[in-house]
Order: structure tokens, then sequence, then C-alpha cells
């Protein structure tokens, strides 16, 4: 039994590994039963967890290993159950079908998409218990990143020079993702869209380079190797040209850093200030890193404002909000969001259905919406086929789950938040970094879903996963 033992635990490793190197491709053209639908979330990482999570049961079952208990499973089993019972209260509503897409339907597809989620959050919490599961799942996503930073890499040279034909580049893409190239020169990775790849490096990459570098623990055998990925996941972030993206990462990371960095930055004031007591050599260096660093926020404010979408963001001339949002561009995603909340005003308890806000967006768009963003009005054409969504996961709970499925969902997030933090009553190295890193992603995550509204994308249950999977074995052995 122990050999067999062995080789399960080995299995699952090797599997665990391949899904974290995959996470990067969001939307796999081979996906089964899906074949050349609309639906664009089709992880990658899900084939070799479709495989690994039949294991993880098979240990659980019959090999009565058991899986540490956390707060969080209790909202979120709580926050499950009740979509299913909201979604069976909206059947009973029959809301008109959309484009021959009825409810049922609509109802399922996002069931499956809340079950993918949670594969991913149960194998994260199953697989990573101890400081040494860490180092593993990181160092396996750190190798995802550096695919992804290298396909980037080969859409740069093909947008920017003439080294590489671009239909042949496109057909290389086409060959695994549902999207060719960006027509814009944005840089997407092996994501759907440059966003989507912006959201991966706000919400789980980054986050671990930046506690790493501000920890000074170190996932690889090269010390240098962390700050070089920070440094080019950094760049790649500007490629995307991704307002969101960067918005979200920003604001993580400073809120980060106040949380958690204040005796970093004290020590950088304290040694920054000795230099104008020294040599003058040594004042020179502090200059030169005030220049270099003015530099690059320079820089990155020029690169990013050869775009409209970012110049607009200032020099917008509106005289109501509506105006400015449609002057950013965003007046699509904000008609969308209206559209959604007309469901939750219908039905503010319940909600409409899980997956049934869609139903409810075009006949409740805002009026200004109608005469004024061409890709509303090109939607309201009979021709037309898609079926549309929130792009925020906040008005989706509301609209399709009421305020009660809302508030669970955030127990959920806050129960996640506390099981970060309480990493930090071990007051070891690696138990600092995980809980920076952790609390970098969700709050990543908490402002991500601002622009996102689907349950299957890896971004929004990874690294809190993997966080409460080394939380509550943490606690487990304090208490023994």
């Amino acid at each position: 039994m122990k050999s067999s033992n062995f080789s399960i635990e080995k299995i699952s490793r090797i599997l665990w590994a391949l899904a974290l190197i995959a996470i990067p491709v969001t939307s796999f053209r081979w996906f089964p039963l899906l074949g050349e639908s609309r639906t664009l979330v089709r992880p990658l990482a899900m084939y070799p967890l479709g495989l690994l999570f039949p294991i993880l049961l098979f240990q659980i079952w019959r090999l009565r290993q058991k899986m540490n208990w956390s707060g969080s499973f209790v909202p979120l089993g709580a926050f499950v159950l009740f979509v299913i019972a909201s979604s069976s209260l909206g059947a009973l509503t029959n809301p008109i079908p959309l484009y021959s897409q009825e409810y049922v339907d609509r109802t399922i597809r996002a069931l499956i998409t809340m079950f993918i989620g949670l594969v991913f959050f149960f194998s994260a919490v199953w697989m990573n218990k101890t400081e040494d599961d860490l180092r593993f799942s990181f160092k396996w996503l750190l190798v995802g990143l550096s695919f992804n930073i290298a396909w980037s890499g080969l859409q740069a040279v093909t947008f920017y020079t003439g080294l590489l034909d671009r239909d042949m580049v496109t057909q290389w893409q086409l060959s695994f993702s549902m999207r060719q190239l960006d027509n814009t020169r944005r840089i997407s990775g092996l994501a759907f869209e440059p966003a989507w790849l912006a959201g991966q490096l706000a919400t789980i990459y980054i986050p671990i380079l930046f506690a790493s570098v501000l920890t000074n623990f170190r996932l690889t055998l090269n010390r240098w190797l962390e700050p070089v990925l920070l440094t080019l996941s950094l760049l790649l972030l500007l490629a995307t040209y991704s307002r969101g993206g960067l918005l979200v990462t920003l604001a993580s990371m400073g809120l980060t850093f106040l949380f958690f960095g204040r005796d970093v930055l004290r020590a950088m004031w304290t040694w920054f200030i000795n230099g104008f007591r020294g040599r003058a050599f040594d004042l020179l260096i502090r200059i030169g890193m005030v220049t270099a660093i003015l530099a690059a926020l320079g820089g990155s404010l020029l690169f990013l404002s050869q775009r409209n979408i970012f110049r607009n963001l200032v020099t917008a001339n509106t005289d109501s909000l509506n105006e400015y949002i449609i002057g950013i561009h965003a007046g699509a995603r904000g008609a969308y969001s209206v559209g959604a909340w007309a469901a939750y005003e219908k039905y503010p308890l319940s909600g409409a259905g899980f997956g049934a806000s869609g139903l409810y967006i075009y006949q409740n768009l805002p009026d200004w919406s109608l005469t004024t963003l061409p890709e509303i009005a090109r939607q309201q054409s009979t021709e037309n086929r898609l079926y549309p969504n929130p792009k925020n996961m906040y008005i989706r709970l509301f609209a399709e789950t009421g305020i009660i499925g809302f508030f669970l969902y955030l127990a959920f997030q806050l129960y996640l938040l506390g099981d970060i933090l309480l990493l930090h009553l071990r007051r070891e190295l690696w138990t600092r970094f995980a809980v920076i890193a952790g609390t970098f992603a969700w709050l990543g995550v908490t402002l991500y879903n601002f622009t996102q509204d689907s349950f299957a994308t890896p971004n929004i249950w990874l690294v809190s996963g993997i966080m409460i999977g080394l939380s509550v074995n943490s606690m487990k052995n304090n208490e023994n």
C-alpha cells in the first residue's frame, strides 16, 4: 500500500505541475464537446486537472486521507447550495429565450463554469500543505510564466519588426488558441486577449514575484531570476495596454507595500538619507537611482500615451458622467452592467438565476447606449448571436443570485483573507512571503472582478486555494 500510495502522490504532483504550466492558455481550441462554439473560457489546465481531481477523490475516499477543514468552506458551500436553489426558482419565471438560448441551457453552462473554478480551488488546497509544496507550485507557475513571456516576445517581434510573417505566426497561434493575433498590436501572450493576460499577471505572477523580491525569499536557485521575471512581467503588463490590468496591479501593489513593506521603506529611506552625509560617490549613486526611477515612470507614461484609450482618460472633454464613460471607451461595459442590474431590481433576494443575467440585458439597456455606441447598435442587429454578459462579477452576483448570494460570496472572500493572514502567526520567512503574495493576489482578484464575470477563470481561485491549503495545515501543525 505504501508503494501504491507513493506512486499516486508522484502522479498527482506531475499532473499538478502540468496544470500550473498550462495556466496561461485560457482559450484552448481543442476542448471536448465545445467544438467551435462561442465559449471562450477554455483553460488548458483543465486537461491535467481532469485527471488529477479523480485521483484526489480516490485518496480521500479509499486511502482515507483527509482534507483539513477551512472556515472558508462553510460560506463557499452555502453559496453553491444557494446558487442551485436560486437557479431552480429562476426556472419558474421562464424568461424569454435569447437567440434560441434558453434559461436551462444558460444555467447548466454557468454551473459547469463554477464547477471548473471549484476544481481549481480544491486542487490547489489539496496539493499545498507545506513549504515544499509552496515552492513546488510556484516554481512550476514561473515555468508557465516563462513560456508566456517567450510567446509574448514572439508576438512583439511579429508586430514591430519584419522578421516574422504575421500570417504564419497567426496560424501558429490558432493551432492552440481560439483567437488570432491582436489587430491593434497589443500583446496577449498565450491568453485569449490582452486584458486576460493582464489579469493573469495582476492576480498570479506579479504577486508571487513581488513578494519574493520584497522578502528576499527565493523560489529558484538563481538570485537574479525573480527580479528579472518581475521586471519582464511589468514590461509585459505595459505591452498589453490594459487599463484595468494596470490599475489593478498598481492599486494592489501599493496597498500590499503599505501593509507589509513599511520596514523595507524605512530601511530604504535611511540608506538614501545617509548617502548625503558620506562621499560624493554615494550621493551620485542615489541621484542616479532617483533619475532612473523617474525616467522609467516617464517612459511608461509616454509609452501608454500612444494609445487613445489612455489619453482619453485625461483629455476627454465631456459634460456628464455618461459622456465621460463613452469618451474613455467604457460605454459598452457600463451599458451591460446597467442592463444586468435590472435583473437584480426585478428579483432582489434570489436573483434571476445563475447564468441568466444575459437574458435581461438587451431589453434593459440604457437609452444613451442605443444611439451613441456602435458596439451596442451592432448587437441589436437581427444577425447578431452574441449572448451578452455583465462584464462585472459583482453586478453578475447581484443579478443572478440576489443580495443573499452576493453576501455569501463576500463572506467566502473575507474568510479567504482571514485564513491567508493567519499564516503570519508562524513568523517564518516563508510564511511572511506567503502572506504578502496571498494578500497581493487577494486584492488583485477583488479589484479584477470589477472587470470580468467568469467563475471558470483560474486566476480567481488559484493563489487563494494554495494559501488556504498552507494555512489550514499550518494551524493544524501548531495545534499538534
